[in-house]
């Protein structure tokens, strides 16, 4: 982290003012004043202001149950956002870990940890994530060994990922896919000829959505599901 954005969250100063002060020699890392406010701040470092030593705030790591209608996203003229379903406290640091279409439900993770947040959709982690589908058209057998081998979509050059499907109803599926590609599940059986109507996240990871959480409901992750997402 930035040391002005450190020295902000720490002490609630304005960015502004936190980056005078550290212009001003008013700041030490590990003992030693420092005075560029891009210099980064690791998790072992001790920082001070003006000799008092300075403490983060915890990380905050959340699950949502995201309804239709509401974008994954931190601002947005027309929508709502998931930020404006979370009550709580410095809301503008919190971010959400990758996106859910407007209309698709389910399983959102939210954080203030970049760091976390990275490592869970870089796509070097190929991080499973877990949906459920209602098709328009009836599933036929043969569709599960298609998305076991990987298919072409539609403007892409390249194959996708194995991914598996069960299919679980005449016209319903559970679907697991290891890669984030644009519309990806909705992509991926209109290349077979179908239409998902309905599209619902259940897991991340070893992270499922929690039953207890209704539409728009939410709760903080408990220590054992962040660092299996770590």
């Amino acid at each position: 982290m930035r040391l002005d954005r450190y020295i902000s969250q720490t002490t609630g100063l304005s960015r502004k003012d936190a980056k005078l002060a550290i212009r001003r020699g008013r700041v030490s890392i590990n003992g030693t004043v420092v005075t560029t406010p891009e210099h980064s701040v690791g998790a072992d470092c001790e920082v001070t202001l003006d000799d008092q030593t300075l403490r983060a705030p915890a990380a905050r790591y959340f699950m949502l149950h995201k309804p239709p209608g509401v974008v994954c996203s931190t601002s947005d003229p027309q929508n709502p956002t998931v930020l404006g379903l979370l009550d709580e406290p410095r809301i503008e640091e919190l971010h959400p870990v990758g996106r859910l279409d407007i209309d698709t439900t389910g399983l959102v993770l939210l954080t203030d940890d970049g760091q976390w947040s990275h490592a869970i959709t870089s796509p070097k982690r190929h991080q499973p994530k877990t949906y459920y589908a209602e098709l328009a058209e009836p599933l036929l057998p043969e569709l599960i060994e298609k998305f076991k081998k990987g298919m072409m979509l539609h403007g892409e050059d390249k194959r996708t990922l194995p991914a598996e499907l069960e299919i679980i109803g005449e016209k319903a599926a559970r679907v697991t896919i290891t890669e984030g590609r644009y519309h990806q599940v909705k992509r991926m059986f209109a290349a077979q000829g179908n239409h998902v109507v309905r599209l619902h996240r259940e897991a991340i990871g070893a992270v499922r959505l929690d039953p207890e959480l209704q539409p728009g409901d939410y709760r903080a992750l408990t220590d054992e599901e962040v660092e299996s997402l770590r």
